[in-house]
């Protein structure tokens, strides 16, 4: 027998995932998910186990049979029950109306929201089109689903939603409203092509959401596909597949013949189930918006996802500043429906104006509740405004908690993919233990407004070596305050990749010494009052450096020099062997009295 994969021995052995990785935990096992193979002598003592479990939990019962047969003043006396303890109960009533206690401990079970991102024509659509046909329902109209928007499938683990949007770019301007709509990435790359602009986009707008991710490799019916290539390739990227030894899951698949999308259906299923999606379809409503258009002959359509509660024909919806009343609902397949629950796409009939893709929805009881929520999220908006004008950033704000690693994000565009690599060689030199550079994506070519959107979630730094912003792009990045900064020499890039790091560090000042001075005659100005003619004996003195006054062994004044003058001219700094007058916020300096100068220098972190 071979190695077995831990979500094949569990379908075998038709235990639950957790539990089979519960019993892993059990014996010391290690493994990265649920894909990990584990070996044989492994897989014998865990039927041994599920085996003496299934033995033991047929002999409770048996034991319960045998103690009703006796007859009730027989039963002994519960050693609790006789030192006035309360006997336990039966842990079925311990819940309330005597429901399990797996089912009191929180919602259902939700489907999870799958998008497909990638590079063009790497076969997004060509997979989504597949998947369509053999996992949709034969009554689904033709082409209903690229209006909706999404679309259901039926598996043997129950349901999936594909959000079927133009790319990543959508991806992140439904998340820079707020909402992350997806629960789980599917990456497309092609087994002939490896990985491309658009593919690096991509993994780093969903790692940026901060979803679970799967990569499919497409066309690897293709005689010069090379599926090696491509996870030799991720891994410049930090992405580990788990042949590999790393956590990233890999499917081969083919959107041509339908090789391995069974497996890939089944890897979504198993993420998801180790996500423990849930929503409760009885709660209060909550949505999101896909996508929105304006039909000829319908009016305003708009898809939106239900993450939370049910929504009904009839409901009133907000969203944004504006809101609707539910005239009419169709799903994913085409047909008309009165109620939708959690992690159904549906498309709306109502709205009076077209809302923005990634807008939030919610729900009002009737046109007046909904004209209040409307109300007070434009005086909120107002207020927001206002504050922002009148706003300084504070220390934190800038910095965030002082004591934790922070990160530096970065997203760099060069002219060459040699100088992409030369840069990122630097960069990675550069982090230290208290910052963390994260190049979220380095690619060839003059930024676009997508890198905009990414750096506006993920509060980016743009930096363009060799290579200039077009001036639509630059247009997007002042409106979002977004910097995009361009350098021709590389020594300024990394110059001005200390300045952020700085920037992220909490300075550490230490106090260094400057020089001493004797105070050999004092001189009266209607002005400066008490100067003090001094001859520099060491070091130099400088304009505002600290000052220490030392008459004998004790210290008589601590503060800071307010003016140095050689002869009649204020001067900035006086070096050793040269008489000065020393001003100091202080009037009462003597005659032979000591004046030590120091400043407070920044100490270099390594």
């Amino acid at each position: 027998m071979s190695k077995v994969r831990i979500y094949t021995l569990a379908k075998d052995l038709g235990v639950d995932n957790n539990k089979m990785l519960e019993l892993l935990d059990g014996l010391g096992v290690s493994y990265k998910s649920v894909s990990s193979t584990i070996e044989e002598d492994t897989v014998e003592l865990i039927k041994q186990l599920l085996a003496d479990e299934a033995a033991q939990g047929a002999a409770e019962p048996a034991a319960a049979s045998q103690l009703q047969a006796v007859p009730a003043e027989q039963v002994p006396v519960a050693v609790g029950a006789a030192s006035g303890e309360a006997a336990p109960q039966p842990q079925a009533q311990a819940t309330a109306g005597g429901a399990p206690a797996a089912e009191a401990s929180g919602a259902p079970h939700r489907a999870p929201v799958v998008t497909i991102m990638g590079h063009v024509d790497h076969g997004k659509t060509s997979l989504l089109d597949y998947i369509r046909k053999t996992r949709v329902a034969a009554k689904e109209a033709g082409g209903i689903t690229q209006h909706v928007g999404a679309f259901e499938a039926k598996t043997s683990k129950g349901r999936i939603v594909f959000i079927d949007t133009p790319g990543h770019e959508a991806f992140t301007t439904i998340r820079a409203r707020g909402a992350n709509v997806a629960d789980i990435a599917i990456i497309v790359i092609a087994a002939d092509d490896s990985l491309m602009p658009q593919t690096r986009e991509a993994i780093a707008h969903a790692q940026a959401a901060k979803v679970p991710m799967i990569v499919a490799i497409n066309k690897v019916d293709l005689p010069q596909a090379d599926p090696e290539r491509v996870k030799t390739d991720l891994t410049q990227l930090n992405l580990v597949p788990e042949e590999y030894g790393g956590d990233l899951v890999v499917v081969p698949v083919s959107a041509k013949t339908g090789e391995g999308v069974e497996d890939l259906l089944e890897y979504i299923s198993l993420t998801a189930e180790l996500e423990d999606l849930r929503a409760d379809p009885k709660g209060e409503f909550s949505g999101v918006v896909i996508e929105g258009r304006v039909d000829k002959q319908a009016g305003v359509l708009a898809t939106v996802m239900v993450q939370e509660g049910t929504l009904h024909v009839g409901d009133f919806l907000v969203v944004g500043e504006g809101y609707g009343k539910i005239k009419a609902m169709t799903d994913s397949a085409g047909g008309r429906i009165k109620d939708a629950g959690p992690s159904t796409p549906v498309q709306i009939l109502g709205f009076s104006e077209v809302p923005a893709s990634g807008e939030r929805v919610q729900s009002a009881k009737n046109e007046h509740a909904a004209r209040e929520v409307i109300a007070g999220r434009a005086q909120t908006r107002r207020d927001t405004e206002a504050a922002r004008e009148r706003r300084k950033l504070t220390l934190e704000d800038m910095m965030g908690p002082l004591g934790t690693v922070r990160t530096v994000n970065l997203i760099l565009r060069a002219d060459t993919q040699g100088s992409v690599e030369a840069i990122q060689g630097i960069l990675a030199r550069k982090e230290t233990d208290d910052v963390k550079l994260n190049v979220m994506l380095a690619g060839i070519g003059a930024p676009t407004e997508g890198d905009v959107l990414l750096a506006s979630t993920a509060e980016a730094t743009i930096l363009c070596f060799s290579v200039t912003a077009p001036g639509s792009v630059t247009k997007i990045a002042d409106n979002k305050g977004i910097d995009i900064k361009s350098f021709r020499i590389i020594y300024e890039l990394i110059d001005e990749v200390d300045r952020l790091i700085k920037g992220n560090i909490e300075p550490v000042f230490e106090e260094q010494y400057l020089g001493r001075a004797e105070v050999r005659m004092l001189i009266k100005h209607p002005k400066s009052g008490t100067i003090a003619g001094s001859y520099i004996t060491d070091g130099s003195f400088k304009r505002n450096a600290r000052a220490k006054v030392t008459r004998g062994k004790q210290v008589v004044y601590e503060g800071t020099i307010v003016g140095l003058k050689r002869f009649k001219d204020d001067v900035r700094e006086v070096q050793q062997g040269y008489e000065c007058g020393i001003n100091l916020d202080w009037n009462d300096v003597m005659e032979g009295d000591i004046i030590e100068a120091s400043e407070m220098v920044e100490v270099a972190q390594d």
